[in-house]
């Protein structure tokens, strides 16, 4: 069976960080394209950052560029999310995300889901 399990969300004040972890079992997501989504409450998810299988490319939604991180360790099957900078906007469930493909394309939906972890940023 295969599972993702984010970790390391938490409450933080504005202009505080967070790294959230994602740990996958079941399969290797060695050559699979990762990322990261987010849903607040009463939005639709969204997509936060993508990284190719290699870690060579990655992409992010503009509200988060220059403050967000993504990276993998294919040796240990996880991926993570240095989160900088945070701010009340990003306040949200953040889902690990893996694709079937070894490069993200855009507007790609992902093949599975993590449960999600809560990050909560107070003013």
């Amino acid at each position: 069976q295969v599972q993702l399990v984010e970790s390391g969300g938490g409450l933080v004040q504005a202009g505080g960080s967070l790294k959230l972890s994602c740990a996958a079992s079941g399969r290797s997501f060695s050559y699979n394209a990762m990322g990261w989504f987010r849903q607040a409450p009463g939005k639709e998810r969204e997509f936060v950052a993508a990284i190719h299988w290699n870690g060579l490319y990655t992409y992010y939604t503009d509200s988060v560029k220059g403050r967000f991180t993504i990276g993998r360790d294919n040796a240990k099957n996880t991926v993570h999310l240095q989160m900088n900078d945070l701010k009340p906007a990003d306040t949200a469930v953040y889902y690990c995300a893996g694709y079937s493909s070894s490069d993200y394309v855009s507007q790609a939906l992902p093949n599975y889901w993590g449960q999600g972890t809560q990050v909560i940023v107070s003013s």
